[in-house]
């Protein structure tokens, strides 16, 4: 039914069984197949290279993380102003999303991604051992079993993965496996004992569960206060930082080891990629605020002098009339004032000449003594 999940998860920790069975057996796949060491890094680097092929949606939902906390203070208007019109409101989101270029989707798909692979490893793994009587348990006997294929691993891998052991406990069984389960490892290695189990598993639980607070922890404090402050913000994030590393310790006992390396290896890659992806698009941040006050810097005036602005009573707006004015002025060579006073007197020696017109040539404007007209009245009486 999931066979495309399960054949491409069998391929990759295939491909890392022959490089590390190559390595452990020093140069000898058939001597190093069977290390409990060989499987456990096979499953650690199938991890890591489904977290390598999920890093680009990682950064993209972390970036669409920042935009909402940046657009929540709209997305809290929209809700205000259409809580009575929720079509319209979906609408209305679907616009500031589109306008600013982003898909609540994206927040969600690594971990939607990780979700068929956790369930395709475990699947994978517990199918190595197909002895019991539960749900999807083939019940074969031992032999039928370690005869049987799994997936693209052939019958000699299942014995190889039968027989390997970390500290004599084999990474497919867990702390409450069966007995018959247990028996189908009597051939490969002998029948485990449950305290070599509680002894690799309980570790690896303690790790799990503070690799998961942790990783809480530094997503919480990334969070804005706003998005803090929100009662279901809230309470996700005390379900993150308690109830899910709690769970993870209580549900060990249930999970095989092999399933318990996976959980380590994940949230070790995420607390590492966190760091990293944050702390680039911090520095990018940090950038672009730089650039945006130097740029500022660089349009503002220089110390000491007075921004240009532009009149609009200057000369390019002035009227005609006053431009040829101030053309007159320039021409006499003499002030405003000075023009004015000129012509009041050019005024009145017009009126004066006025009146003393037909009185001969060469009178002009100047003035006779008045005793010699008194006397030349006398002499015409």
């Amino acid at each position: 039914m999931l066979d495309f999940i399960y054949y491409p998860v069998s391929w990759i920790l295939w491909f890392w069984h022959r490089i590390f069975g190559f390595i452990f057996g020093l140069g000898d796949f058939d001597r190093g197949a069977s290390n409990g060491f060989a499987w456990a890094l096979a499953v650690v680097f199938l991890v890591f290279t489904l977290r390598l092929v999920l890093y680009k949606p990682f950064v993209k939902q972390v970036r669409t993380t920042r935009q909402m906390q940046e657009l929540q203070p709209q997305i809290k208007e929209l809700q205000r102003k259409y809580k009575n019109d929720r079509q319209k409101m979906a609408v209305e989101m679907q616009k500031l999303q589109k306008e600013h270029g982003f898909n609540p989707l994206m927040g969600c798909l690594p971990v939607l991604a990780q979700v068929p692979v956790f369930i395709g490893l475990y699947h994978v793994l517990r199918s190595f051992n197909r002895t019991g009587s539960g749900i999807g348990q083939l019940n074969m006997t031992p032999e039928q079993n370690a005869m049987t294929p799994n997936y693209v691993f052939s019958a000699h891998d299942v014995q190889s993965f039968l027989s390997a052991r970390i500290l004599g406990a084999p990474i497919s069984a867990a702390i409450t496996s069966p007995k018959a389960t247990l028996d189908a490892y009597a051939d490969y290695g002998g029948i485990p004992h449950v305290w070599n189990m509680v002894a690799v598993a309980v570790p690896l639980m303690i790790i799990a569960g503070l690799a998961t607070h942790f990783n809480a922890r530094a997503s919480v404090a990334r969070q804005s206060a706003e998005a803090a402050a929100n009662p279901q913000a809230a309470l996700m994030n005390k379900l993150a930082l308690w109830v899910f590393p709690l769970g993870v310790v209580v549900g060990g006992p249930f999970l095989p080891i092999a399933i318990l390396l996976y959980w380590v290896a994940n949230n070790i890659w995420t607390y590492g990629q966190q760091h990293l992806v944050f702390g680039r698009i911090d520095k990018e941040e940090q950038k672009k605020k730089e650039e945006a006050i130097e740029r500022k810097a660089q349009n503002a005036p220089k110390p000491g002098a007075k921004p240009s602005k532009k009149k609009s009573g200057s000369a390019e707006t002035a009227s005609p009339g006053s431009a040829d004015k101030s053309a007159d002025v320039e021409t006499n060579g003499a002030t405003p004032a000075a023009a004015n006073s000129g012509t009041s007197a050019k005024s009145g020696s017009t009126a004066k000449s006025g009146s003393s017109a037909g009185k001969g040539p060469g009178s002009g404007n100047r003035k006779r003594p008045g005793n010699r007209g008194r006397a030349n009245q006398k002499r015409r009486r």
